[in-house]
């Protein structure tokens, strides 16, 4: 038993708790129990604890305890000399093991040692064997998470062959079913509500009457009258019919109906994956898995033929010459081009087209020479970056419903809300050409907004399209304002990126709980 002396001269340390899922959350007193009696062997005093529950381990994103623990031991807000983990597993399972050691570093450079207390690490004694281990244990932690990805993309595969849906939201026109072992129905599941016992499965169930009429009104509308997606959306919230959980209809929303084959009962898997929340990609299709004829359709399949049909010819098999001189067409006859004109001609390829093949919007325009009305002179540069703003929330937001995320603006600030999860913040930065000749680019951060990731996207030196993206964790955001030079420092330049898609594989939502165990 500690003397009273040493109780005096206890050690200060935290306690760092996290479990991957809601069912899980037992563990977390588990892990305080040993953690508290590791502690009073060692005459600690757990003086403060951060706890995730139901967070994966595979990233730091999302796990909001441990980046306020990172940013409180930075911020010297609290006064500690170590931080107990259970094991190194609770620490994270990262799948770069260079993660891990940045992590760790920053905590050991403000003097606090990670301790996991229910592995015997070697001390800074042993400086060598102490890397060696650590590192190893490290990278098992990330295989097991990747043994574990395996198994359960195999189980999701078999349970999509006999027609069961696997995450994600039903659809506008559609609902989820659960049912039993059996077969027999339980209930229909509301918004964001999940099956709760592991043998029940979820399948998809024509939606209300008004609904599958807007279904096939939407696919008239574009097969027989010629609407684009974009003007179809617009009629649609002008005469306030609300889409999906009551939100505002897009042309990407429309798209997805008139493009998806669960509205005629055909259960697709796998078209794109982000295994562990590596790089969101596009799969051939020989790799989807599919269940044709799973539901009720609520489309017939000559509508949804017709309509591929007409989406296909709009940009099957141009190339980039063919869709600049398209492009070129349009303005010809427009006389000025913007992303609404682009996406109102249906004959064409839609704005998104033009994007992902060329950069953005503007970088099309430069190649065919046309300089938009607006002026991108040193006067009016602020207005031009207004409207480059609106095209690339607009196509952030494309990309983020793609990736099967549920996303709304902010109410209190122009950010926006992921998953009911996190704050976005996206700032738009001019290049500064100063006297000296060098390139400057100034960038005032709104920290009362409290945003979890801020993407700062700094423009070239001509001001018309982005020169690279940095996607700023809030652990990280320490600035009210910053001046970023042409070279950076490196601690800076860790979260510089040339596009977004680091963004979109670390936001995308993972279909299955299970993919997230420990």
């Amino acid at each position: 038993m500690a003397s009273e002396n040493d109780k005096n001269h206890r050690v200060r340390v935290a306690q760092y708790l996290r479990m991957s899922t809601d069912h899980q959350q037992y563990s977390l007193h588990n892990q305080s129990e040993f953690i508290k009696d590791y502690a009073e062997k060692n005459n600690m005093e757990i003086a403060y604890t951060y706890d995730d529950a139901g967070k994966s381990g595979v990233s730091i994103v999302g796990r909001h305890s441990l980046q306020q623990l990172l940013s409180d031991v930075e911020q010297k807000k609290i006064d500690i000399q170590a931080v107990l983990f259970y094991d190194v597993s609770r620490f994270g399972r990262f799948q770069n093991s260079d993660e891990a050691a940045y992590y760790s570093f920053l905590f050991e450079r403000n003097g606090v040692d990670l301790i996991y207390c229910s592995e015997p690490i070697p001390t800074k004694d042993f400086p060598l064997e102490s890397s060696v281990i650590l590192n190893i244990k490290r990278s098992s932690a990330a295989y097991h998470s990747r043994n574990l990805s395996e198994k359960v993309f195999i189980g999701q595969v078999n349970l999509i062959k006999l027609g069961y849906h696997q995450g994600g939201m039903a659809g506008y026109g559609l609902r989820r079913l659960l049912v039993d072992e059996n077969g027999i129905a339980k209930e229909i599941l509301s918004f964001r509500k999940r099956k709760s016992i592991q043998t029940d499965r979820v399948i998809l169930i024509p939606g209300p009457k008004n609904e599958i009429k807007i279904v096939n009104r939407i696919y008239d509308l574009f097969i027989e009258n010629n609407v684009p997606e974009f003007i179809i959306a617009e009629r649609l919230n002008e005469q306030n019919i609300p889409a999906e959980n009551g939100t505002l209809w897009t042309r990407a929303k429309i798209h997805q109906i008139l493009t998806n084959e669960k509205y005629i009962g055909n259960n697709i898997y796998n078209k794109t994956s982000s295994k562990l929340k590596s790089r969101l990609v596009k799969n051939p299709k020989h790799e989807w898995v599919r269940c044709d004829k799973a539901y009720k359709p609520i489309i017939s399949k000559k509508k949804y033929n017709k309509s591929q049909e007409i989406i296909q010819l709009r940009s099957i098999h141009l190339t980039n010459e063919d869709l600049l001189e398209k492009l070129k067409q349009k303005l010809e006859s427009n006389g000025k081009l913007s992303g609404f004109i682009i996406d109102e001609d249906d004959t064409g390829p839609s704005s998104s087209v033009y994007r992902t093949r060329f950069g953005g919007l503007l970088r099309a325009y430069t190649l065919i020479g046309y300089k938009p009305e607006h002026d991108y002179s040193y006067l009016k540069i602020n207005e031009a970056l207004r409207s480059f703003y609106s095209e690339i929330i607009e196509d952030f937001k494309g990309e983020i419903l793609k990736s099967n995320c549920h996303i709304d603006e902010y109410k209190y600030a122009p950010m926006l809300y992921i998953n009911d999860e996190f704050l976005i913040s996206v700032l738009v930065t001019k290049c500064i050409h100063m006297k000296s000749g060098k390139l400057r680019w100034k960038v005032r951060f709104d920290n009362s907004q409290k945003a979890d990731i801020t993407i700062v996207i700094r423009m070239n030196s001509q001001n018309i399209s982005p020169l690279d993206f940095y996607i700023i964790p809030k652990i990280e955001n320490e600035y009210s304002k910053m001046c970023m030079t042409e070279t950076n420092n490196i601690r800076l330049d860790l979260y510089r990126f040339d596009n977004l898609d680091k963004l979109l594989q670390i936001i995308t939502r993972m279909k299955v709980r299970e993919l997230y165990a420990a």
